[in-house]
């Protein structure tokens, strides 16, 4: 088995990402300090998968800590890049939290790479690095307008980053780019776990209906869309997932065309904020207490994915739908209701 470390394990996107990792047979590590995850996560992954996965306890902004992680595991194949702070709001807040961070910790892990001829990359990036984009549905090719926050300022050059380190070493990387990622694994053993506050939609959603949050806020109603709230590309976070695993094995069998691509990953339909409300309120059967407001800093009006290039060269397809994200999302929303003390008891993710 191809050994693959994913840095932000405990993480909600890379929990999910181990679990399809292991289901195709891979052997898999993980880095988190966990400082904004929680490592009951794993335990999770291990009722899913029945499989129990090592866990570094490093901060990669380390660069020692990060070099011994190598220096154990000299036969690392691939790494999956997850762990970087994630909150547009905080990091309009404080923008140098978020250059320190998410920058260092990636160029720490790219020397380890080199030093130990690791072959394959695939980085996390978000659809935040197309800023506001002049066309709603966005590809690959889209040209980059200036980032909306300092988070998304990181994940251009993050893209950067690696694309240049590709072009001089060799190295083999895929940059997915995400949309909104959402729900949670069918299985209910593992989800998203805001820390404080949600930043994300579904999460503040499924927190004020089940009465962790008193009241909801939709941030804008002045938009220039169908009825006036942002426009987002929701995606299953198990579709999410696989398509890591897709691309990990496109890199392996050397089907790439060039050293470092970019793939979009989304669902290729456009929701507005109301759709995903009364999507959720439909699929539940719960009345959603919200109230509308002013629009958000960082925030732009409407973005959503052209996801053909992903189709038809790894071939992903995602299987889930909006009510499927809805549905898994509750039902995680309700476990965490009736299993308090072993998750809340942990921080959990900012974003």
């Amino acid at each position: 088995m191809q050994k693959i470390l994913v840095t932000g394990g405990c993480g909600y996107i890379g929990s999910h990402t181990i679990v399809d990792l292991i289901e195709n047979g891979y052997d898999v590590i993980s880095v988190d300090n966990n400082s904004r995850s929680n490592p009951n996560m794993f335990s999770g992954i291990e009722k899913i998968t029945g499989k129990k996965i090592k866990n570094y306890k490093v901060d990669l902004c380390n660069y020692d800590d990060t070099f011994a992680i190598f220096l154990e595991n000299a036969d690392i194949k691939g790494v999956i890049h997850f762990a970087a702070y994630k909150s547009v709001e905080e990091s309009v807040k404080d923008p140098l939290l978020y250059f320190e961070n998410n920058i260092n910790s990636l160029v720490n892990l790219l020397k380890c790479v080199q030093e130990f001829k690791v072959p394959n990359f695939v980085f996390s990036s978000s659809c935040t690095v197309y800023g506001d984009a002049d066309d709603m549905t966005v590809t690959e090719s889209t040209p980059l307008m200036p980032a909306e926050s300092p988070y998304g300022m990181t994940k251009q050059m993050g893209e950067q980053i690696v694309n240049e380190f590709s072009k001089s070493t060799g190295l083999r990387s895929i940059l997915l780019r995400y949309f909104n990622p959402a729900g949670a694994h069918p299985s209910t053993a593992i989800g998203e776990m805001p820390l404080g506050k949600p930043q994300n939609l579904v999460p503040a959603i499924t927190q004020t209906a089940i009465g962790r949050i008193p009241k909801m806020f939709v941030h804008g109603t002045d938009y220039v869309t169908r009825d006036g709230s942002c426009i987002r590309d929701y995606i299953h976070v198990c579709d999410l997932a696989n398509a890591h695993t897709l691309a990990l094995k496109y890199l392996e069998e050397g089907r790439n065309n060039s050293l470092s691509e970019i793939f979009n990953l989304g669902s290729g339909n456009g929701v507005t904020v109301l759709e995903a409300i009364h999507a959720f309120e439909k699929v539940s059967g719960v009345k959603l207490n919200y109230e509308t407001g002013p629009r958000r800093a960082g925030d732009v009006e409407a973005i959503y994915a052209n996801n053909d290039l992903a189709k038809n060269t790894l071939s992903w397809k995602p299987k889930y739908s909006l009510e499927d994200i809805m549905s898994t999302a509750w039902k995680w929303e309700q476990f965490l209701k009736a299993d308090e003390t072993v998750f809340r008891s942990q921080p959990g993710e900012l974003n």
